[in-house]
């Protein structure tokens, strides 16, 4: 590989590890690259779709010329794997915040959580987490609610294509999910646990694929440099 490839463009699959930001994994393959090839200052790369620092998985990293097919690569179907624990909420949706309610959860049999999941199949209303970087009068949602602000989300169309339950030990209930984009699965997490009449957060997640792209074709940041050498 030579420092024209890159600049030429190239589509790096990266598997995020936990608690790093998208961000932070776009910077550390900038460092690498622009240190091993000598790159200009200006050099582009940018991913195609964010992953939350708590979740893992598919991170499509673009350079050069093919940051121009960010957009394209993002439009594509995703799919991902993880944990809803039904019994509780919290107020990001997933692990990121302290649980604020529990529920019963005796009622949650299999033969419901299996009918329950019909529900979310097809177009669906949903609302985005309020911890997310959805701008809303100038600024992100997640900067309103660490502010303890109150703001109006509004119901936002997406598209469940597959919505599969893998495996069944109370509180935890995995799944694995393929959805358009935009999808929220925080959101899903929170919605499933409301249709069992019970409350539900996302206590895991990973991103398996987005079109065509493999997590299985993946490396992490520190084997994608090691690969360099």
């Amino acid at each position: 590989m030579t420092a024209e490839d890159y600049l030429e463009g190239k589509v790096i699959l990266i598997d995020k590890p936990l608690t790093w930001s998208s961000f932070q994994a776009v910077n550390k393959l900038k460092y690498i690259l622009k240190r091993k090839y000598d790159l200009p200052k200006k050099f582009k790369i940018g991913h195609a779709g964010t992953l939350d620092p708590l979740a893992t998985g598919l991170l499509i990293i673009c350079t050069g010329k093919f940051t121009k097919k960010i957009t394209e690569i993002q439009a594509q179907a995703k799919e991902y794997t993880g944990t809803i624990t039904v019994g509780a909420t919290t107020p990001s949706y997933d692990l990121e915040t302290e649980v604020d309610a529990t529920f019963p959860t005796e009622h949650v049999t299999e033969a419901l959580i299996l009918e329950t999941t019909k529900q979310f199949l097809g177009e669906i209303d949903q609302k985005p987490p309020v911890f997310s970087a959805i701008k809303k009068d100038g600024k992100r949602l997640y900067e309103h609610a660490r502010a303890g602000e109150e703001v109006e989300i509004a119901f936002r169309k997406t598209t469940i294509y597959e919505f599969e339950i893998t495996r069944i030990t109370l509180p935890e209930i995995d799944f694995r999910v393929t959805c358009s984009k935009g999808t929220y699965i925080r959101s899903l997490a929170f919605d499933f646990g409301k249709a069992l009449q019970s409350g539900g957060y996302l206590s895991a997640l990973r991103r398996t694929k987005i079109g065509e792209y493999s997590v299985n074709d993946g490396v992490s940041p520190e084997a994608f440099e090691k690969s360099l050498e």
